[in-house]
């Protein structure tokens, strides 16, 4: 194990797929931004992947940022309700605040 400068204990790396299993086992509300829409992001429950991170999203609702990136009262939100999202149009995936 390699211990880290200043007394700190060793680092862990935890792989993607395992961090989307936490997800799906806590039914986490995740926010899920894409690739080709930057201005736009999808949140919902993980109800199951695969090994290519597909994503199944409960509850799912997509909402468009404006130009600063705010996603207040002025966001435009849709209602999408049972998603299928492609691993490979996902950039980011994040706990929903």
């Amino acid at each position: 194990m390699a211990a880290r400068a200043g007394g700190g204990g060793a680092q862990v790396m935890v792989q993607p797929i395992n961090l989307i299993f936490k997800f799906l086992q806590t039914k986490t509300r995740v926010r899920v931004w894409l690739y080709d829409e930057p201005n736009l992001y999808v949140q919902g429950v993980i109800v199951g992947f695969d090994e290519y991170m597909n994503l199944v999203l409960s509850d799912a609702e997509q909402v468009r940022v404006d130009a600063a990136g705010k996603s207040g009262e002025d966001a435009k939100s849709k209602q999408l309700g049972t998603t299928l999202l492609k691993g490979d149009a996902i950039t980011l995936i994040m706990p929903a605040s």
